[in-house]
C-alpha cells in the first residue's frame, strides 16, 4: 500500500449558500489545505453566477490565485434546485424549502461522481445547518466533519430544544418568559436572548423544519468545527464536550485579513479608503446590517433620523434589497442631501478593510457573528441591531457578556431620538472609552487563540490527527 503512506487528506466542502456561511467556509478551506489537504469546494451555481457578476475577472474558478500559491483546492459548483436568475431573497421561504427537499440530490449526485471518478475522498465537511451530510457521508463510506459558523452558545441552545421544549420555553402557544438556567454549560439566558426561531409560537415553518432536521443529522457528526475561540465560550463549550466531539478554531479569518485572494462578496466592494482617509482618527461610524437579513422601512427611516440627528460622520452600506428587492431607494427624501458633508452611502463594500481603517472608531451592525469576530479583530466596539436568527444571542454576548458594545435600541419601535443618543454614546471619547477597552480586552482572547501554540492551532492541530487517525492515513514523510 505504498501510495497509501503519502496519502493526503482529501475532503469535499460544501458551505451553506449564503455569504455569511460561504466567508468562514472559504477561510477554513485554505487553512485546512495550507495544513496539506486537498479541499474540493464546491458552491451552488446561484452563490458562484452572483460573485461572478460582482467580480468580473475571477471566470469560472474562485480559487485559481490560490491554487497558484500551491495549495491544491478544487472548485465545483452544484445546483441549488432552484433556476439561477430566482431572486431567493424576495422568495426567502421558497428557497429554504429547495435547500430543505431538493438540494440532497444534487449534492449527491456531485459527491457520486468525485468518488466514483476514482479519486480517494476522506470525508465531507458541510454546513451544520444541512440536513443531510451525516446520510451522504455514510452511503459514501467518508467520515462527516460538521462546520458550526456561529459561536457555541448557539449551538447548545439548538442542539438541547428538546429541553427548552419540554420546560416550556419552546414550541408551546404561551411560552415561559422567565430565565432559562438548566442548558448545560449556560449560567443564564433570557428567552428574548434567544435565536429568533425560538422565540416564533408558530414552529411549522420551512425554517424550523431545517433545524429540527439538521440538527438530528449534526447528532451523528464525527466531528464538529466551530468558528469560535475556546476562552470566549469555555463554559459552554466544555459541557458541549460531553455529547459532541466539538472543536474551537476560530476566529478563521482569511491570510491577509484585509485583502483575500479569493473573492467571497455578493455584491461588487466601493473603495472607501480615500473617503476614510480623510476623516480623523476614530471618527467614523460604520454601519451595515449584513448580507442577507431585512429591515422594515419604517426602522430603516428612524436609523437615517438618528444618524442626521447624531452630527457624527458615517459610512453606511446599504444593500440593494436591504428593504426588499422591490424597493431599491427607501431613504427618507432629502436625507441624502442633508448628510452629505459627513457620510458616505454606497451599497457594498469590503468590511474587514473598513473596520481596519484608524479613521473607524464604531460600528453599526445586525450582529452576524462573522461581523463581530472582524470588528473585535479591529478593536471597534458595536452598536447593536439585530434583525433575526442567532443575531439577538450574538448581541447578548457582546453587549451582557464582554461589554464590548450598546443596543441601538432598549424599545421597539426604535426612534430616532435614541439612535442619535446611542451612537454619540459609542462614538464620543468620554463616553465610548469603556467600550473600546473592553473590546481591546475580548481582542486578546482572540489573539492569544491564533498565536503559535494558541488554544486554536492546537485544537486544529489534533482535530487533524484525530481524522486522520479514523481515515488511517499515515503522515506524508517530509
Amino acid at each position: 500500500m505504498a501510495d497509501e503512506s503519502s496519502q493526503k487528506s482529501h475532503a469535499i466542502f460544501i458551505p451553506y449558500p449564503l455569504q455569511g456561511h460561504v466567508i468562514p467556509s472559504v477561510n477554513l478551506a485554505i487553512k485546512l489545505a495550507s495544513k496539506g489537504f486537498t479541499i474540493t469546494f464546491i458552491n451552488t451555481h446561484a452563490v458562484h453566477h452572483q460573485t461572478a457578476k460582482a467580480h468580473p475577472d475571477i471566470g469560472s474558478d474562485i480559487f485559481a490565485k490560490v491554487r497558484e500559491s500551491g495549495l491544491d483546492i478544487r472548485y465545483a459548483t452544484v445546483s441549488d434546485g432552484l433556476p439561477v436568475e430566482f431572486d431567493r431573497s424576495l422568495n426567502h421561504d421558497q428557497f429554504m424549502a429547495s435547500l430543505l427537499h431538493e438540494f440532497s440530490a444534487h449534492v449527491d449526485e456531485v459527491v457520486s461522481r468525485i468518488v466514483g471518478s476514482g479519486e480517494k475522498v476522506h470525508c465531507l465537511i458541510a454546513d451544520t445547518f444541512f440536513v443531510w451530510p451525516s446520510k451522504i457521508a455514510k452511503k459514501f463510506g467518508l467520515l462527516y466533519v460538521s462546520y458550526w459558523t456561529e459561536p457555541a452558545l448557539v449551538f447548545t441552545l439548538y442542539y438541547h430544544l428538546d429541553l427548552l421544549r419540554e420546560n416550556g420555553h419552546f414550541g408551546q402557544q404561551e411560552c415561559r418568559e422567565d430565565t432559562i438556567k438548566y442548558i448545560p454549560g449556560v449560567e443564564a439566558v433570557e428567552p428574548r436572548d434567544m435565536m429568533s426561531y425560538l422565540q416564533d409560537t408558530d414552529t411549522t415553518s420551512v425554517c424550523h423544519q431545517i433545524i429540527f432536521n439538521a440538527f438530528q443529522d449534526a447528532k451523528n457528526a464525527d466531528f464538529v468545527l466551530c468558528n469560535t475561540v475556546q476562552d470566549l465560550e469555555l463554559g459552554t463549550i466544555s459541557a458541549l464536550h460531553a455529547k459532541v466531539p466539538f472543536y474551537a478554531i476560530g476566529p478563521i479569518f482569511p491570510p491577509g485579513f484585509t485583502k483575500s485572494n479569493v473573492a467571497t462578496s455578493l455584491w461588487s466592494e466601493s473603495d472607501c479608503s480615500q473617503w476614510l482617509d480623510k476623516k480623523p482618527h476614530g471618527s467614523v461610524l460604520y454601519a451595515s446590517f449584513g448580507s442577507y437579513a431585512h429591515v422594515k422601512k419604517s426602522e430603516l427611516i428612524e436609523i437615517a433620523k438618528g444618524l442626521a440627528l447624531s452630527k457624527v460622520s458615517f459610512l453606511w452600506v446599504l444593500r440593494p434589497d436591504i428593504v426588499s428587492s422591490d424597493d431599491t431607494d427607501p431613504l427618507p427624501v432629502g436625507f441624502k442631501e442633508e448628510v452629505k458633508d459627513r457620510s458616505m452611502i454606497i451599497p457594498w463594500c469590503c468590511q474587514n478593510a473598513v473596520l481596519a481603517h484608524p479613521a473607524t472608531g464604531g460600528f453599526l451592525t445586525h450582529c452576524g457573528w462573522n461581523s463581530i469576530l472582524e470588528s473585535t479583530w479591529c478593536g471597534v466596539p458595536l452598536l447593536c441591531f439585530p434583525l433575526l436568527t442567532d443575531q439577538f444571542t450574538n448581541r447578548k454576548l457582546v453587549v451582557d457578556d464582554w461589554k464590548m458594545g450598546i443596543n441601538l435600541s432598549n424599545k421597539r419601535p426604535i426612534t430616532k431620538e435614541e439612535v442619535s443618543d446611542n451612537v454619540n454614546c459609542l462614538m464620543s471619547w468620554k463616553s465610548g472609552d469603556e467600550y473600546r477597552v473592553k473590546v481591546k480586552e475580548v481582542r486578546k482572547s482572540l489573539e492569544n487563540a491564533l498565536a503559535p501554540n494558541g488554544s486554536s492551532g492546537t485544537i486544529l492541530d489534533l482535530f487533524i490527527k484525530q481524522l486522520k487517525a479514523k481515515c488511517q492515513i499515515k503522515p506524508i514523510s517530509q
